[in-house]
């Protein structure tokens, strides 16, 4: 694991803390206080897959902790220095909860923040709401981080997947009326998810999949499924697949001939991850949905948020990939929590932070498209709800369309 400057390492029963190292600033003024929170600092915690076979989404946490690092040698966030323990959990549910109950009950973190995952989060979901403590803008998709009622001490972040698999399948039946579709899903509740989804939008053309797969994070290879649904006759194949799996469908379309339109979803979109491995030139026509700038994408070459982004990656995310869209997400939700904690102020209690989390209104950040806000209520807790389409060219992903949401 490449040491970042502003970084220290923490070997504990296997884990690896990486930690935002505090430096000096001005004394917050005394406020209101729930554990992990002081005058001088706010500790989070978060769980990603620093090993594993979801390891390409660990540039998200890297990314979250370079943003905290340059927070905090610009003074914290209302004076306050941010400490992110960051801990592997190898994207194992029981991992999961074993490193969460330690950064809660152990590290005694205010809030846990972006942590990865749809199993791992679920895992943790009903011990995090049993201690109210806030599980903040988890890395996932799942319709049940927007379940207030359920579980209020949990918000959202990206748009659910189920409403992802809805415009996908609607894209679908507007461009290919008569298409042949093969779908792929992971064995697990994010696949689920995107594949109700996509059948609600479907809806009586359902009929038109003519054939469906799983796979198991533990398997080599998705080969056998991409075989199989050339063998169906598909001409269109939802790949919705996490990063490693993505690639290797991407790769097995074009080893056998097969020209299928191909659909990957956000969580799978990065050039740097996904289609530079699967080959570029095998990843040509893909289309995909997107709510965050495309690094590789020349539009925004002059665009003000990209050119800060491309200055913070140089600074303090050196050693990533500047074509990997996950550094693009992790500094999207870092800035997320920092408005959170920003507007509340020194009431630093976990029932304020939750209150902060659904009062946006219209908020627009740097690194989201155009037209693509923040919007969260009590009721509504997920604070991105839209997608634009993107079409990859060979170098970068090519918005069209308009931006389209529920």
């Amino acid at each position: 694991m490449p040491r970042m400057a502003g970084q220290r390492f923490k070997f504990t029963g296997g884990a690896v803390a990486l930690l935002a190292v505090l430096g000096t600033a001005p004394i917050a003024s005394a406020g209101n206080y729930d554990t992990g929170a002081t005058d001088t600092g706010i500790k989070l915690g978060q769980t990603m897959p620093y090993s594993g076979p979801a390891s390409a989404y660990s540039a998200i946490g890297r990314a979250e902790i370079a943003y905290f690092k340059m927070l905090n040698d610009k003074g914290g966030i209302n004076g306050r220095k941010v400490e992110l323990l960051s801990m592997d959990d190898a994207y194992s549910p029981a991992k999961t909860v074993e490193q969460t109950r330690r950064l809660v009950e152990s590290d005694e973190v205010l809030a846990m923040f972006s942590s990865l995952g749809t199993g791992p989060n679920i895992a943790a979901q009903k011990y995090l709401n049993a201690k109210k403590v806030p599980q903040l803008f988890p890395s996932s998709g799942a319709s049940r981080w927007n379940d207030p009622q359920h579980f209020p001490w949990t918000t959202g972040s990206q748009p659910t997947y189920r409403t992802e698999g809805r415009i996908y399948a609607k894209w679908i039946l507007a461009n290919k009326p008569d298409a042949k579709i093969a779908v792929i899903t992971p064995n697990e509740d994010p696949g689920r998810d995107y594949l109700a989804g996509f059948k609600e939008g479907l809806g009586e053309h359902v009929n038109q999949i003519v054939s469906e797969a799983v796979y198991e994070t533990t398997d080599a290879t998705v080969d056998s499924q991409i075989v199989k649904f050339k063998a169906a006759g598909a001409d269109v194949l939802f790949n919705e697949c996490t990063p490693k799996f993505a690639a290797q469908a991407i790769k097995k379309v074009a080893e056998l001939g097969w020209k299928p339109q191909i659909i990957v979803p956000a969580v799978s979109n990065s050039v740097g991850s996904v289609l530079a491995p699967a080959g570029l030139e095998n990843s040509v026509g893909i289309v995909t949905g997107a709510f965050l700038k495309d690094p590789g994408d020349p539009r925004w070459e002059n665009d003000a948020g990209m050119k800060a982004w491309r200055e913070w990656m140089k600074t303090y995310n050196s050693g990533a990939d500047p074509a990997d869209i996950f550094n693009v997400t992790g500094y999207t939700m870092a800035q997320m929590m920092e408005l959170v904690l920003q507007r509340a102020g020194n009431d630093l209690t976990r029932a304020n932070l939750m209150k902060q989390a659904q009062s946006f209104k219209d908020v627009e950040l740097p690194m989201l498209l155009p037209g693509i806000k923040l919007n969260t209520s009590a009721e509504q807790v997920t604070p991105i709800r839209q997608l634009q389409m993107a079409r990859f060219n060979g170098k970068s992903w090519e918005l069209f369309g308009d931006v389209l949401g529920e």
